[in-house]
């Protein structure tokens, strides 16, 4: 017995489905932190972020935290591994 065909229907936008985006691997990966949280970390701590620029507002959460103020002054190394602010450092 030969095959019959099956007529298609027409394809259309709505049958069309949309591909989830694609998510970049970042496990083991630190992100870098926004200024919003910075602040909201200063604050925390009990550091008024006032109108203090990035770098001077991490160097005074930096020594509240029991760091040395080095952000930015590292060059591409760092002995602070666990520095929340380290991949924004070794890219200044």
């Amino acid at each position: 017995m030969p095959a019959t065909k099956v007529a298609k229907k027409p394809v259309t936008k709505k049958h069309i489905a949309k591909k989830p985006a694609a998510k970049k691997h970042t496990a083991g990966k630190s992100k870098r932190i926004s200024l919003p949280e910075i602040r909201m970390k200063a604050q925390y701590l009990g550091i008024d972020p006032g109108k203090m620029k990035k770098p001077e507002l991490i160097h005074n959460i930096q020594v509240a935290e029991g760091y040395a103020p080095c952000f930015g002054t590292s060059g591409s190394h760092c002995d602070y591994t666990d520095c929340c602010f380290i991949q924004d450092c070794l890219k200044s």
